[in-house]
């Protein structure tokens, strides 16, 4: 399979992939073309400010960061681009497919999908910005996967510069197999650059998709790249890690992660917490007396401990 005809975009997970999870992870694993930031929404009608923080252009060191919006009405999904397009970003990703019941439940990501008409009604401020290109991430629908089916023509009318879709619904959240029948049908009729999301864990994974859908334009990577993050790099580069190469990439990333937020968090259990959150993706092959090590640590010291076991063992 020719790599080079697909790229890898690094799907965001909210609480995981921070701009300091994306500087060092681009640093030591690369073969990702675009991340994204996990959603940056209104609450109480102003902007959180943490969000506004994680995307300050400064400390971002990738090399193609596009901020992801979660917009519930028109005027905030203008208030979100303004904020954002503030901030000289000409390229915003629009969330329709966080399965999250406290955000579904408010109508928004994939609690949108049910409500064709409040869809329209959101996406309509794309005319009002043209020199912003928007994509869209969501998934088959909330409830059932003929939902994006009757959203299909609605979105080939929108100036979009592409589509992700998760091929699950907002209601199985990340369980159960993705329906890959119901993505068909919607990659059959779908005329934005549409990329493939969902349940990708390895390379025979990125291969049957492309395989099965060669007209795709990449596959969006989440969960699989928090636990094999060498993934994209491999598929890019048609490259193969021994494993003392791979621990060692993956010690040194580890080390960068918990310097890096040692420097902003405050307190030994903000880190702690911070550090013990990794490991819910992070290397799922690793002997399970050694994780719960790590879960049950309660400070620094047996933390750290663990870890060296990991990588020494």
């Amino acid at each position: 399979m020719d790599s080079d005809r697909y790229s890898i975009h690094f799907s965001p997970l909210q609480g995981y992939t921070d701009r300091i999870y994306r500087n060092a992870f681009a640093h030591y694993f690369g073969g990702v073309e675009v991340y994204y930031t996990p959603f940056i929404r209104v609450e109480k009608g102003a902007l959180r400010k943490r969000d506004l923080r994680d995307i300050e252009p400064e400390t971002n060191t990738v090399a193609d960061l596009i901020p992801q919006i979660l917009p519930g009405s028109a005027d905030e999904f203008r208030l979100l681009t303004d904020a954002v397009g503030g901030k000289g970003y000409r390229q915003i990703d629009i969330n329709l497919g966080c399965p999250f019941p406290m955000i579904a439940g408010k109508h928004k990501g994939a609690g949108m999908l049910l409500y064709p008409a409040q869809v329209a009604e959101v996406l309509a401020p794309i005319a009002e910005y043209p020199e912003i290109q928007f994509s869209l991430k969501m998934r088959l629908g909330w409830e059932n996967a003929s939902e994006c089916m009757v959203l299909v023509e609605l979105l080939n009318a929108i100036r979009l510069s592409r589509i992700a879709l998760h091929a699950r619904t907002g209601k199985q959240q990340c369980k159960g197999h993705p329906d890959l029948e119901a993505f068909q049908g919607f990659y059959e009729l779908c005329q934005p650059p549409l990329y493939y999301n969902g349940g990708i864990e390895s390379l025979s994974d990125i291969r049957q998709i492309l395989t099965r859908f060669p007209l795709l334009k990449g596959v969006f990577i989440g969960r699989g790249l928090l636990s094999s993050p060498l993934l994209a790099k491999e598929f890019k580069g048609n490259e193969t890690f021994l494993p003392e190469q791979r621990m060692s990439i993956y010690f040194a990333f580890h080390e960068e992660l918990f310097s890096a937020y040692s420097q902003v968090l405050q307190g030994e259990t903000q880190l702690l917490v911070k550090m013990k959150t990794l490991w819910e993706y992070f290397l799922p092959e690793t002997d399970r007396k050694l994780l719960k090590r790590i879960k049950k640590s309660t400070r620094l010291q047996q933390y750290t401990e663990s870890v060296k076991a990991i990588f020494t063992s």
